[in-house]
């Protein structure tokens, strides 16, 4: 008899259950229609390409070349366009100078849509933070990107780069091409671990490697989840292979963090390891950070510690190993400006073959040249935004707070009104004439106002260090039967990286 009153107890409760879970589905249903519906409305004068019944635009997004794709979407629909992931996630796809200054001339937070998927990973550091916080965190943090600071770091640069070459010096003897990405990809994160952690010169550990493939998996995963609408919910992401290998993948890019916070912590509670780091010549991101106090004299607190190291972590070797890959691509491109470059390097070094803090602001061609790469192939080819209130564009169109943005920079840069014939590297756009002409809002590369990237001094410095240094000791061709294929991966990465071939020209050994 009891067994039988447990059994309707339990089939009572699984009913119940059950019952629960399709009203909370339903009311869910109902949520996202009804926000659908809002957005949707707020896009009514903005017409743009055809969507899929259920898909919206994801599956043009997910094909190969898709960033061309927005590109010819942009000259059919001038200013901006409707951009659907999926039925319930739709924002205004904006790639024109005017349109991106009204909404990025605003301090407008990220997408939280979007930008929330990197919680689990990077926590509430500097990218994802909005409102009093990131203001309190981003004067915080200012400092360590001041000049004094960046100096010394010209000497870091210079040492992984020299590395990286020497090891380039045994593969250009095959005579074949190979693709740089990845070493690069080691060689921006190496220098990131001294600039960041006060790491010695004994090169990346295996823990190091670690890291750097958990960020690759990451960044994949981060964006195939971007683009994958029935990923866009967190109970049903967590319970799905891609979830488990993303939490995975967190896990090791945590493990390796911590550990080396714990590691400064404990070094500063030793009298003569403090006296060893004040005794540097240059005090590292983690110092700065460790020493950081608000205005009422408190520290970040741990998980604010790591959020932002992180944070530095990620955007500081992911988007200049892009920068750098797809620079040393345009020169193996085009010749005639990969020899101007040389000369200017030459001329810069003399019998050197290291850079120097002053001869950085001495590479004027180079710099043009690197302007021009970025314009081609911006390392972040898209960001976004959440109006949080509304806006009106130059053309009499307006949006309401609570739209969604999505800057589309690859498209910006490529756009024919703005940049006359846009597929053509030409490094004389970025001379001072030109540039003064130009439309401030035209190039974005760090994104733009008061939200703009707080590292892009750090990160150009770092491109001009370790390109000058590649051109100096190599020359690039390109290799016509592996050309790379653009992919978004957060980044602009290649889908089959960048093969190139390299000469050694035998200067600047660096040995």
């Amino acid at each position: 008899m009891l067994s039988i009153l447990l059994s309707l107890n339990v089939s009572h409760l699984s009913l119940w259950a059950s019952g629960l879970i399709l009203v909370l589905g339903f009311l869910k249903l109902i949520c996202l229609l009804l926000r659908r519906q809002r957005l949707a409305k707020a896009m009514d004068c903005f017409p743009g390409p055809p969507t899929h019944w259920l898909f919206g635009h994801a599956l043009e997004i997910q094909k190969t070349g898709s960033l061309d794709k927005v590109v010819s979407w942009a000259h059919q629909f001038p200013y901006a366009h409707p951009l659907w992931l999926g039925q319930f996630l739709g924002f205004l796809n904006i790639y024109e100078p005017d349109y991106a200054k009204a909404v990025y001339s605003r301090g407008d937070p990220k997408a939280a849509d979007v930008y929330d998927f990197f919680l689990q990973w990077i926590g509430k550091g500097l990218l994802v933070l909005q409102g009093p916080k990131w203001y309190e965190h981003r004067k915080l943090l200012t400092p360590g990107f001041h000049y004094d600071v960046l100096k010394p770091y010209v000497a870091v640069f210079n040492n992984s780069t020299h590395a990286m070459l020497d090891k380039w010096e045994e593969k250009a003897r095959q005579n074949k091409s190979f693709d740089i990405f990845c070493d690069v990809g080691h060689m921006a994160l190496d220098s990131l671990m001294k600039c960041t952690f006060g790491k010695g010169n004994s090169g990346l550990s295996h823990r190091d490697n670690s890291y750097y493939l958990a960020v690759c998996d990451l960044t994949l995963l981060m964006q195939q989840r971007i683009e994958s609408f029935q990923y866009h919910n967190d109970f049903i992401y967590w319970l799905t292979p891609h979830g488990h290998r993303f939490l995975r993948a967190c896990q090791e890019a945590h493990d390796h963090t911590d550990q080396v916070i714990r590691e400064r912590k404990a070094a500063l509670q030793d009298e003569k390891e403090q006296e060893k780091i004040q005794n540097r010549r240059h005090l590292d991101f983690l110092d700065i950070l460790l020493g950081a106090r608000d205005e009422n004299g408190i520290k970040l607190s741990d998980a604010e510690l790591r959020a932002e190291v992180d944070t530095f972590m990620f955007e500081g070797h992911d988007t200049t190993t892009s920068g750098i890959s797809w620079f040393l691509y345009c020169m193996a491109l085009y010749p005639e400006h990969q020899s101007r470059c040389r000369e200017e390097v030459c001329e810069i070094l003399g019998d050197r073959d290291s850079f120097q803090w002053d001869d950085l602001g001495k590479m004027t061609y180079l710099t043009m040249c690197i302007k021009e790469s970025f314009r081609l192939y911006p390392p972040v080819p898209q960001v976004y935004r959440q109006l949080s209130k509304p806006v009106n564009f130059v053309d009499g169109r307006s949006l309401p707070a609570g739209s969604l943005i999505s800057l589309h920079i690859y498209a910006l840069h490529r756009n024919s009104a703005v940049w006359p014939d846009p597929e053509v590297f030409d490094p004389l756009r970025f001379t001072p004439e030109n540039v003064a002409t130009r439309h401030p809002f035209a190039f974005m590369p760090f994104s733009a106002g008061p939200r703009n990237c707080i590292g892009q001094q750090f990160a150009m410095n770092e491109m001009k260090v370790v390109t000058g240094l590649c051109l100096l000791r190599f020359e690039f061709s390109v290799d016509p039967l592996q050309p790379p294929i653009k992919m978004p991966q957060l980044i602009l990465r290649s889908k089959n990286g960048i093969h190139l071939r390299l000469k050694s020209l035998h200067l600047g050994s660096g040995k």
